[in-house]
């Protein structure tokens, strides 16, 4: 279901969560037909609706061509679409120099996946310190390096053949070697946390410090028929006594800075990609 309707279950199930739909292809729709559904919204639910656009990839989608001119002509078409989703409800998922430099200019920040510490240190310096970094990472839990390393080749496959993520691996110092027999243990090591609750706690502090401001989780298990419910609360439990619980740490979008009262999520309050202000009235004290 394309954005932002497929958002729309959990918007209306929470009333402070930010939601981020990643990746929406820019392929799929026209610019416009977004921004209708977004001003179509009930109520408070767009402020707490943050778009992440994608060009995809040219082996699965067949009318890929000129990615980043693409990508500059659909967030002009969002910018002159009535109701669109303004930019700072707009994220990128950047992994090259250029598209990273547009998000900077043109989007809340990028929302990079499958990339090591150097290549989250490499993006904060290309994004400088006021876009949002949000990182996607996947993690295993399991000690056994033999058995999260199946895993993870198992998570891995699927992007394997993509071009653009070929291509960021080998800017990040890996080799061609390294990508061949489902990605050497190196590379492995490299983009997938694994091993106990603690050992993962420490990796994604070592992410936040190289310059992400916000991690995506997402647990890798043996079956995607199910929600690994026991491995998310052991997780949670060392992640909250590490500090790294949501807006702690190294974040670079603190709380609003309307009012000292506010309390809404920092993602909600972000209007500008310099400067924090709620975008819906003052809450009650």
């Amino acid at each position: 279901m394309p954005y932002p309707h497929s958002a729309a279950g959990a918007l209306g199930a929470m009333d402070r969560v930010t939601v981020t739909s990643a990746c929406v292809s820019i392929w799929d729709q026209p610019a416009d037909r977004p921004a209708s559904a977004y001003d179509a919204l009930p109520a408070g639910e767009p402020a707490r609706l943050v778009a992440c656009l994608g060009v995809g990839h040219g082996e699965v989608v067949d009318s890929y061509r000129r990615p980043f001119t693409t990508m500059a002509g659909y967030l002009d078409g969002l910018d002159s679409a009535a109701g669109a989703p303004p930019a700072s409800a707009r994220l990128a998922g950047a992994h090259g120099p250029r598209m990273t430099r547009l998000a900077a200019s043109r989007t809340l920040g990028v929302h990079p996946y499958l990339v090591d510490t150097g290549h989250v240190t490499w993006t904060r310096e290309i994004l400088g310190q006021g876009p949002l970094l949000a990182l996607g990472q996947t993690v295993i839990l399991h000690a056994d390096p033999a058995t999260a390393r199946v895993r993870a080749r198992r998570a891995l496959a699927p992007y394997m053949p993509m071009a653009n993520y070929r291509s960021a691996w080998l800017r990040s110092g890996f080799t061609e070697e390294d990508l061949i027999g489902g990605g050497s243990d190196r590379l492995i090591d490299a983009l997938f946390l694994w091993g106990k609750p603690e050992g993962i706690a420490a990796g994604l502090a070592e992410r936040r410090k190289a310059g992400a401001d916000h991690i995506a989780v997402q647990i890798a298990t043996d079956s995607h028929d199910r929600f690994p419910r026991g491995d998310w609360r052991e997780l949670a439990a060392v992640l909250l006594a590490w500090g790294l619980s949501f807006g702690s740490g190294r974040a670079r979008v603190p709380r609003c800075r309307t009012s000292p009262r506010c309390r809404r999520a920092p993602t909600l309050c972000v209007d500008s990609l310099r400067a924090l202000r709620c975008t819906t009235p003052d809450p009650a004290p």
